[in-house]
């Protein structure tokens, strides 16, 4: 698991990690694209990655693919695949996070190497905003489950990977 805030540095460090453990890694991207600023995100990102990647886009069934054990795959992000499930289930928390779990749990089960990109949304402070911070705590109790399930943790803090676990 990568973690950290927003623009740390965490998918390039997560994508930088990837390569150096698969030849033809797997980016799985949960972006959905509403605006012509997202759009100019994802294809920086895209741009970043050029050929050597395989590239595959699922906002919400994650473990909709089969994977193997040989297979690396980069999962960038779980933030977006909230924010995908949290509204697909009209804000409700249970529901969402019910959802989540059970594509990691399938995305896991493959046997292949997972690596997930997240972000730290409460390291912001508390939103004045109730909907915000439903989501905070949604992407908070999310990331404490990968994070269990994750064999190493990075946080990355401007540009700087820090391994806590």
């Amino acid at each position: 698991m990568v973690t950290g805030g927003q623009r740390s540095g965490k998918s390039l460090f997560a994508e930088q990690l990837t390569l150096s453990l698969a030849e033809r890694p797997i980016y799985l991207a949960t972006a959905r694209v509403f605006d012509s600023d997202m759009q100019r995100r994802v294809d920086a990102h895209r741009q970043r990655r050029k050929q050597r990647w395989h590239n595959l886009e699922s906002p919400l069934h994650i473990s909709q693919h089969t994977f193997t054990s040989s297979d690396t795959v980069l999962l960038d992000c779980l933030t977006l695949l909230a924010t995908n499930w949290f509204f697909e289930m009209d804000e409700s928390i249970d529901a969402a996070y019910d959802e989540i779990k059970r594509e990691i749990d399938g995305l896991m089960s493959t046997g292949a190497t997972i690596i997930i990109v997240t972000n730290e949304v409460g390291l912001g402070g508390v939103s004045g905003n109730d909907m915000q911070r439903h989501f905070a705590d949604l992407q908070g109790m999310l990331n404490q489950f990968v994070a269990a399930k994750a064999e190493e943790v990075y946080m990355i803090i401007s540009g700087i990977p820090v391994k806590i676990k």
